[in-house]
């Protein structure tokens, strides 16, 4: 059993990661880089670490994708045409 959700979580995370280089708006790559903040989190909490688990929810799932889509706001305001940002 913990094999199979082991490999679900890794095959999750091969996934997001290979989303975040391969697609072609921010917005999208920033969703996909919170998914692997995402997976890392159930993996670290599957290895029965959950002192590192809460730091990688907190950090890799939340904080970053929230500074990078509160920048990437903040580039679109300053831009004459927000459709260069993506």
């Amino acid at each position: 059993m913990f094999e199979a959700i082991n490999l679900v979580l890794i095959v999750g995370l091969l996934v997001s990661a290979w989303l975040v280089v391969r697609v072609r708006r921010i917005i999208d790559a920033v969703i996909a880089f919170s998914a692997v903040g995402t997976f890392l989190t159930l993996l670290f909490l599957q290895m029965q670490a959950p002192d590192v688990a809460l730091s990688e929810a907190a950090v890799g799932a939340v904080a970053v994708p929230m500074v990078l889509l509160i920048s990437l706001a903040k580039i679109r305001a300053l831009l004459d045409n927000p459709k260069e940002a993506e």
